[in-house]
């Protein structure tokens, strides 16, 4: 690890200009789940590292008009355990629940698990310079590739880790994101973009910006949602596969429907086509099948994940028919 200068600001402003404009030059400490590897592995090398932690009012989960805001340092526990959401945000208590193992949602961040850099062993291994670190070479094309991305690929094909990500933007959750030019506030799906869009980046927080509040509308009545995860490993893992799925129901039938997965994509992946083929629907084992045929049929599997297309396709099903 190379030696950086810690900083422990007490305010937003303070935090924002201690960023900067050089994202190379310093880093974002919140639970430092991501971040620490990163460094002990020399990926990233900032002269300043900025310690979240001693801002006030980051860790809190509130209500404000049906809106609930929830702070970039909750503790993924926290938020799996958190009355405002059990009742309405069934999918993001279920995501926040499966993340890693207890001692990793007692420590990670919601806006770490949000933000956090792809898990691709090409780029997690200092001696291999991919597209994501300014190489020329995706390295998982040619070779060990059995976790990598199967939707919107190319010219990086890394999956996009993030458990919370898709069950949030099942409920239309926007971001509040604030720089030294002021604060935004974005569709959270709208914070990532595909490799073939931006390199060398994979969020559009603009430099300098840091991510202060997520907001959840309250739902309609009459929604349902899930989350739903197939890992390797029984214990704890990043997902193979994870699908959330947020459905309102009127009379029987589907009148509004949200889809987004993980694992599956170099970013969480909404499922727009098979959404709206849901509208309308009393939700059974035929409706299922279609919505999950729609997400696979563009599928462009790699040389060894080809087992992730029927992987979808089940969890779909499955998912979509828990709800029904």
């Amino acid at each position: 690890m190379k030696q950086f200068a810690l900083y422990n600001p007490a305010s937003l402003k303070e935090a924002v200009t201690l960023l900067g404009s050089d994202p190379a030059r310093a880093q974002l400490l919140a639970g430092g789940m991501d971040l620490l590897g990163r460094l002990k592995k020399r990926l990233d090398t900032p002269e300043r590292v900025i310690n979240l932690k001693s801002i006030p009012g980051l860790d809190a989960v509130r209500e404000d008009g049906g809106t609930i805001r929830v702070g970039p340092l909750v503790k993924l526990t926290d938020l799996a355990e958190h009355p405002l959401l059990w009742s309405n945000f069934r999918a993001v208590v279920e995501a926040a629940a499966s993340v890693g193992s207890v001692q990793i949602r007692n420590a990670g961040t919601v806006g770490g698990n949000l933000c956090q850099r792809p898990r691709c062993w090409y780029f997690r291994h200092r001696d291999y310079p991919c597209l994501q670190k300014g190489g020329a070479t995706c390295f998982a094309v040619a070779g060990e590739n059995r976790y990598h991305a199967i939707l919107d690929g190319g010219p990086c094909f890394f999956a996009h880790p993030s458990d919370l990500a898709p069950a949030l933007m099942v409920f239309d959750a926007s971001v509040r994101l604030v720089g030294s030019g002021g604060e935004r506030t974005v569709a959270l799906e709208k914070l990532y973009h595909v490799p073939r869009e931006r390199l060398n980046a994979g969020l559009t927080l603009e430099p300098g910006e840091i991510l202060t509040e997520v907001r959840l509308p309250a739902p309609a009545v009459g929604t349902r949602s899930a989350y739903f995860k197939f890992k390797e490993k029984p214990s704890f893992d990043f997902s193979l596969v994870g699908v959330a799925a947020a459905l309102t129901f009127s009379d029987g039938k589907v009148v509004k429907a949200r889809l987004a997965l993980s694992g599956v994509a170099p970013v969480p992946w909404r499922a727009l086509e098979a959404e709206k083929a849901l509208i309308g629907s009393a939700l059974d084992e035929a409706a299922a099948r279609h919505a999950a045929e729609i997400i696979v049929e563009n599928a462009g599997p790699l040389s060894h994940n080809r087992y992730k297309v029927a992987l979808t396709r089940t969890l779909v099903r499955r998912t979509l028919l828990g709800l029904a």
